[in-house]
Formats: C-alpha cells, sequence, structure tokens
C-alpha cells in the first residue's frame, strides 16, 4: 500500500528536482534568447519551454513508465552497445566536454567579469578557474552531505534573488522591445525550440530520474503506478519554477538591448541588468549566489560522471577520474565561454533527435510489444538525419562551406523532409517508421500467438 503524500512532500521533491534541473548556466540562454528574439520573444520563449521545461519531465517520467534501471538499461532496448556508447556519450557532454566547464565560464563571466577590465579577462580566467575546479576537485574526492545542504539553500537563494530582479524588470523595463535579430525574424518559435537544447536539461533528465524515482519511493511509494504519479506532480512543480524563471528573464533580455547593447552571451546580460536595478550591492549578490551555485553544479557533474566511468572501467580509480575529468574542464573553461556553447551546439544538434526519440519509444512502447525491431529502425533513421544536422551545423558556426559529399545530403533531406530547415527534419520519419514497424511487430506478434495456439 502507497503512502498518501502531502502536497509539501511533492514540494520538496520538486525544489530537489528544480535544483538538478537548474545550475545556474540555464540562466545565461534565456537572456540571450530574449535580447535576440526582441518582440518577437514570446513565441521564441514559447519554443524553448518545449525543449527546456517539458522534454526534461517527460524524460524523468520516461525512466519510471518504463521501469528501466537507468539510462543504459532503456538505451540497451535499441542494442547493449548502443546503450553503452549513447549513455557514454550523454555523460561526457552533461559532464567535461561541455556542461562542466560550462560551470565554470559562466561563473566568471556572471561574478567576476564584471569586476575586472577586458585587458585582464584571460589571465582573471585562468586564475578563477584554477580557484573553482580546485576546490571542486578537493569536494568531489570526497563527496559529502554538506553539497546537498548548501544547494537545498541555494536554490531558493537564486528563486528569491531571480524574483526581486524579474519584477522589478516588470515593473519598470530597462527599454523598450526592440526589432528581432535576423536569426528570430522569421521562425522565432522554432529558433527558440532548438536553443532549449543548450539547458542540456532533457539529457540530464535521463540521467537524473533515476534519482528522483528513488526519493519518492523512500516516500513510501512503490507501486509503478503511484511511482509514475508522485514523479509527475513533483515534475510539475519543478517545471512550473523552472518556466515561471526562463519567461522572466527572457522577458528582461528582450528589454535590456537599449541600455546594453547586444550581448554575445546571457551572462553579462544578467550582470548588467543586476547593476542597472541595484547597483554594485545588487551584481556583488547575484555573483556570489550563481558562483555557488555552478560550484555545487559541477560538484555533482564531476561525481555523476566519475562513479559511472568508475563502474564501466573498475581498473581507473574513481579519484583518477575525478582528476582527469576536473583538469580537462579546466582546460576547455579557458576556451570561453562563447566557444564552449559554439562547439556544443553542434553536439546537441546530433544528440537530442536520439534523446527525444527514446523518450518517444519509451512511452509508446507497450504498443509494440517492446520489440526491438522498432526501437532499431527508429533509432536509424534518426541518426541519419539528425547526425548530418550536427556536421552541417558546424560548418556554419564555424563559416565554412558544406564539403560536397555533405551539401548533396543537406540539399536532399531539404528537398524531402518537412520541418527539416527549422532543425525538425526527423520528427516525421521517425513517427512514420515507428507507425509501421510497430504495425509489423504486432502482425508478428499474432501470427507467433496463433502458431503457438495451433501447436498446443
Amino acid at each position: 500500500m502507497d503512502s498518501k503524500l502531502s502536497f509539501k512532500s511533492y514540494a520538496v521533491v520538486g525544489m530537489m528536482l528544480f535544483a538538478l534541473f537548474f545550475g545556474a548556466g540555464n540562466l545565461i540562454f534565456p537572456a540571450q534568447l530574449g535580447q535576440y528574439a526582441g518582440t518577437n520573444v514570446w513565441l521564441a520563449i514559447f519554443g524553448f519551454l518545449i525543449t527546456g521545461v517539458g522534454l526534461p519531465l517527460l524524460g524523468i517520467l520516461a525512466i519510471g513508465y518504463s521501469k528501466s534501471d537507468d539510462l543504459q538499461d532503456l538505451s540497451s532496448r535499441v542494442h547493449p552497445v548502443y546503450g553503452l556508447v549513447f549513455t557514454a556519450m550523454l555523460y561526457l557532454t552533461i559532464g567535461p566536454f561541455f556542461a562542466l566547464p560550462r560551470t565554470g565560464a559562466v561563473s566568471y563571466e556572471v561574478g567576476v567579469a564584471p569586476f575586472i577590465g577586458d585587458g585582464n579577462a584571460t589571465i582573471g580566467l585562468l586564475i578563477f578557474s584554477l580557484i573553482f575546479f580546485g576546490v571542486s576537485l578537493l569536494v568531489s574526492l570526497n563527496p559529502t552531505k554538506i553539497v546537498d545542504s548548501i544547494g537545498k539553500i541555494l536554490s531558493p537563494a537564486i528563486l528569491v534573488t531571480l524574483g526581486v530582479l524579474l519584477v522589478a524588470a516588470f515593473v519598470k523595463p530597462m527599454g523598450s522591445q526592440e526589432a528581432p535579430q535576423p536569426v528570430y525574424t522569421s521562425g522565432a518559435f522554432f529558433t527558440g525550440f532548438t536553443e532549449g537544447y543548450n539547458t542540456m536539461d532533457a539529457l540530464a533528465s535521463l540521467v537524473f530520474g533515476i534519482i528522483v524515482i528513488s526519493a519518492v519511493r523512500k516516500m513510501g511509494v512503490t507501486s509503478s503506478k503511484g511511482v509514475l504519479m508522485a514523479t509527475m506532480k513533483s515534475g510539475i512543480v519543478a517545471s512550473a519554477l523552472l518556466a515561471i524563471v526562463y519567461t522572466g528573464i527572457a522577458y528582461l533580455g528582450s528589454t535590456s538591448t537599449a541600455v546594453l547593447g547586444v550581448m554575445e552571451t546571457g551572462g553579462p546580460v544578467l550582470s548588467g541588468a543586476s547593476n542597472y536595478y541595484f547597483g554594485t550591492f545588487g551584481a556583488t549578490l547575484l555573483a556570489v549566489i550563481i558562483i555557488l551555485a555552478c560550484l555545487t553544479t559541477a560538484i555533482g557533474l564531476t561525481v555523476a560522471n566519475a562513479e559511472f566511468f568508475h563502474k564501466l572501467t573498475p581498473k581507473v580509480s574513481y579519484k583518477m577520474y575525478v582528476i582527469i575529468f576536473s583538469v580537462f574542464s579546466l582546460v576547455v573553461t579557458n576556451a570561453g565561454l562563447s566557444n564552449i556553447i559554439t562547439y556544443s551546439i553542434p553536439v546537441l544538434m546530433f544528440l537530442y533527435p536520439l534523446a527525444i526519440v527514446l523518450i518517444m519509444l519509451a512511452f509508446l512502447s507497450p504498443l509494440f510489444k517492446h520489440a526491438q525491431l522498432v526501437y532499431v529502425s527508429t533509432i536509424i533513421v534518426t541518426f541519419f538525419i539528425s547526425i548530418i544536422d550536427g556536421f552541417k551545423t558546424l560548418t556554419s558556426l564555424l563559416g565554412i562551406e558544406n564539403p560536397a559529399w555533405l551539401q548533396s545530403v543537406v540539399d536532399f533531406y531539404s528537398a524531402t523532409l518537412p520541418l527539416y530547415n527549422n532543425g525538425l527534419g526527423w520528427l516525421l520519419p521517425a513517427i512514420v517508421v515507428i507507425a509501421i514497424t510497430t504495425m509489423i511487430a504486432r502482425s508478428k506478434k499474432n501470427v507467433k500467438v496463433q502458431a503457438a495456439q495451433q501447436n498446443s
């Protein structure tokens, strides 16, 4: 018999989930979106919320609904080798390749850069990142519940601080919303949709899902249906908070360009707005809270990656992985926030469709009796479209021409796939393949059942 949970219980788990998703780095993307979208901000933020809030919630629910032990267990339904490779790539993406260095870079951009001159930016970032990842490394070597406790304090602190800033932005905007940048002039919804990939929360949800489910079970909810319902209610709390924060920051960004100008990233937008409304004290308070929040996120990501890869290759110690990931992240951080974001986008354009399709398959799996045929076929079709998206995005960001082979494939996809030029060319093919292979799988199952009945 499941325990009956109060709203307070759902709120506690919801706040925990919010803290897991809301790395302070997530602040910079809606701020940048707001600046670039201008008068089209509401359409753009709607697309952003689907991938930045809706998908992470579905990712958490997918782990619970599928009754999987973890992401590797779920993705191994395609094939054990795919499960291993996909999970490892996902961990590295939300770990040392991009999300982990981003915690250091965002901390510096928001917390330190405004207080030092541009001439000292390079050495300032180096010194700061050495301290930041030095502390992260030391704590990650011996992680304790202190980090969790700090996280529980910091989440409400961020919400209160941001709340005051966003109320000020709504009551007394810095300026009027200006005309959108070219990328948001038409197709603002679709641009916002793919911008939501930058949060990496849908990827993280497939890793963090089991943490939330374990928390619900510890509260006395043990049945599959009970766990799913409790996870959903807690997820709605977290999603509502995320949606409010993202929308408020996007609006703040959209009204800031007249005063701050158009920034390369969202970090200076937040620090500039804090300084505009509350002076040096406001900017300093925001800086301290964001640095601490990023530090706890960095520790959590380091520990999660080190534990996963140590379990994968026990011969390499947990502590060695902590050192490797910390040093690697330190090096990548010093490439600068804009470079980290630039090189992460092609990887996310490749990984996100695969993650979204896996979430879809987890929910639809009972319809096709969990047949491997459906998993394999859908992932293959999605893979061949999303990997081209990744390459195309990379060449575009680097400002180089596509090789002839790549351009011919892009031209073919553009001419034949609906929504391809909006970054969603994989969606309809995936749905069609799921529908066709589901019918095949169900017919095969029925033939086997009939044969078994005839033989009995």
